[in-house]
């Protein structure tokens, strides 16, 4: 079905990038941005840093295009009032314009830096993948946290061309904790598309757990990324010397948001309220982002954590419609 106008069209397309997700992808870049930048301060301009940070922001919108184009069988039970399954977004012509976006992505990266492909690249398939990974449970999660891992190392790569690439163990720990927390956060959206994923045989971690041995899952896995945090710092991966008062508090935060996040889907996990609760759940997990830029830029992460917290929940606003 053809879309009335090129505004209607573009107003849909806008509405199925879910701007409110793209701190998600934004703020895992905007770690390896601002970490090359912490190692470099004066090799890297504004205007190349403020590039990257476009891409990044944008690539989730797109990238949503794509998903919503290949899981429309259980977004007619899920959300039946997405643009794409109403008719209001031709499904072709955004897939069209999702392709040419993200070919254009690649070749302003490519003249960045090479070796940033690959994370771009690498990022796009595992967005296929990941609509046929989710009907294997736990699989989906990883390969959602390992795609929003690769903004991480797309931002660091494109903003450092020309660095040595050294692989080291806290710049593991950082990934690691990327995709752990993504993986996590992708779990919890999980309890609002419960019937449409169980009708279209996609049988999710929450699928095949039932609803009520989820809710349980969920307030425990909530304590999974503070654990693995402890972790990685208790073992010496991320030294001792980088953790400072500000990262101390904006780890206190996201600890109280992760933790509310699993005790709202343990008290109502079906229903409209569970869609509500997914703002908080969106905010845990990119503040929790945020505040590992803290151990390198602290002033940074302030204001990042502020921003983020503040425009996810007014974006979110927006989208008032739980079936859509």
């Amino acid at each position: 079905m053809a879309t009335a106008t090129t505004a209607t069209f573009f107003r849909a397309y806008i509405w199925s990038m879910r701007p409110y997700y793209a701190f998600v992808t934004g703020i895992a870049g905007w770690i390896g941005v601002a970490f090359a930048r912490y190692l470099y301060p004066e090799s890297v301009s504004v205007g190349r840093s403020a590039t990257i940070l476009a891409i990044l922001f944008l690539s989730w919108g797109t990238n949503q295009i794509v998903n919503d184009f290949l899981g429309r069988k259980e977004d007619r039970i899920n959300a039946p009032h997405r643009p794409m399954v109403t008719g209001e977004l031709d499904p072709f012509l955004a897939l069209l314009l999702s392709g040419g976006l993200t070919l254009a992505a690649m070749a302003v990266t490519f003249f960045l830096s090479p070796w940033a492909l690959i994370p771009l690249v690498a990022g796009t398939l595992l967005n296929v993948v990941y609509e046929y990974a989710k009907g294997v449970p736990l699989l989906g999660n990883v390969v959602f946290g390992v795609m929003i891992a690769m903004c991480t190392a797309y931002g660091y790569l494109a903003t450092a061309p020309d660095l040595e690439i050294v692989f080291t163990r806290a710049r593991w720990a950082v990934v690691l904790l990327v995709a752990l927390m993504n993986g996590l956060m992708t779990y919890y959206t999980y309890f609002k598309d419960y019937a449409g994923d169980r009708a279209a045989g996609k049988i999710t971690a929450v699928v095949l757990q039932g609803i009520q041995r989820a809710r349980t899952t969920a307030i425990v896995s909530s304590f999974l990324p503070s654990i693995a945090l402890g972790a990685v710092i208790a073992a010496g991966w991320i030294q001792i010397e980088f953790v400072n008062e500000t990262f101390l508090f904006l780890f206190a935060l996201t600890f109280f948001l992760q933790v509310w996040t699993g005790w709202l889907f343990y008290r109502r996990p079906t229903g409209r309220q569970a869609y509500y609760s997914l703002v908080t759940n969106f905010r845990a997990c990119t503040c929790g982002q945020v505040m590992l830029i803290a151990l390198f830029n602290p002033e940074l992460a302030l204001y990042l954590y502020i921003v983020a917290y503040v425009f996810i929940g007014f974006l979110f606003g927006l989208h008032k419609d739980h079936r859509a």
